[in-house]
């Protein structure tokens, strides 16, 4: 289970530091790498997206809030109450990407590798997140 650690630096000053940290780097270096893919959707993406009939004026929106998580779970090492907001997001973000799966009856690879696999790790990530706190 994680641990939020206190640490004193030069004795004076306090810093939080959630532990292990490594997991929310993980997910937020995933986040960032869908970040940059959906910046100009590679091809993959930008298929997945009109098949689910995901607006195109709103995929500029995507880029800004995936680099957002990224932010906030790098932040969230430091802060562990942006760490569980993040992740609480994150798992919401997923929920709706599942669901417009299902409207859109995209049961393939979409669907079960991206979606529920990212929705997988990031109710991970929130347990850890909680279990931590």
């Amino acid at each position: 289970m994680g641990t939020v650690r206190f640490a004193h630096r030069h004795s004076k000053e306090l810093i939080i530091v959630l532990e292990p940290w490594w997991p929310l780097v993980v997910l937020a270096v995933i986040s960032a790498v869908d970040a940059v893919l959906c910046w100009r959707p590679v091809p993959f993406i930008a298929t997945c997206l009109t098949n689910m009939g995901f607006p195109r004026p709103y995929w500029r929106l995507l880029t800004p809030i995936k680099a957002a998580a990224a932010l906030g779970l790098l932040i969230g090492i430091w802060v562990p109450a942006l760490a569980l907001l993040t992740a609480a997001a994150l798992v919401g973000y997923f929920a709706i990407a599942i669901g417009i799966h299902v409207r859109a009856r995209d049961f393939g690879r979409n669907l079960f590798l991206n979606a529920a696999g990212m929705m997988i790790l990031c109710v991970a990530e929130l347990i850890f997140v909680i279990s931590a706190i």
